[in-house]
């Protein structure tokens, strides 16, 4: 998965995360024709020069990451999406979007 196809197929998927939706690691892998891959989506986004929409990807059951936990919380509240005290967020839809 080292190769400029996995990236351009999961930058792909994540622009296409609409404003106040999120979707999990794993989700955007299976959309990226990669199933299985959430972490290697997670690794990506963190070394990746693109600008893309990170804080809308999130762990399983809609869990915040950390170490940008407070960061992700604040960009996903400005886009209107509902952050629990227990730092989740509600995912989309499997196969919605994009």
């Amino acid at each position: 998965m080292g190769d400029g196809r996995f990236e351009a197929a999961v930058s792909e998927v994540v622009r296409g995360i609409a404003p106040g939706e999120a979707m999990t690691y794993g989700e955007v892998a299976a959309e990226a024709g990669h199933p299985g891959a959430g972490r290697a989506v997670g690794n990506l986004l963190r070394r990746t020069a693109t600008p893309l929409p990170w804080w809308r990807v999130v762990g399983a059951d809609g869990w915040l990451r950390r170490p940008v936990r407070a960061e992700q919380a604040r960009l996903l509240a400005a886009e209107g999406v509902a952050v629990t005290a227990s730092d989740r967020v509600p995912t989309r839809p499997a196969g919605a979007g994009t």
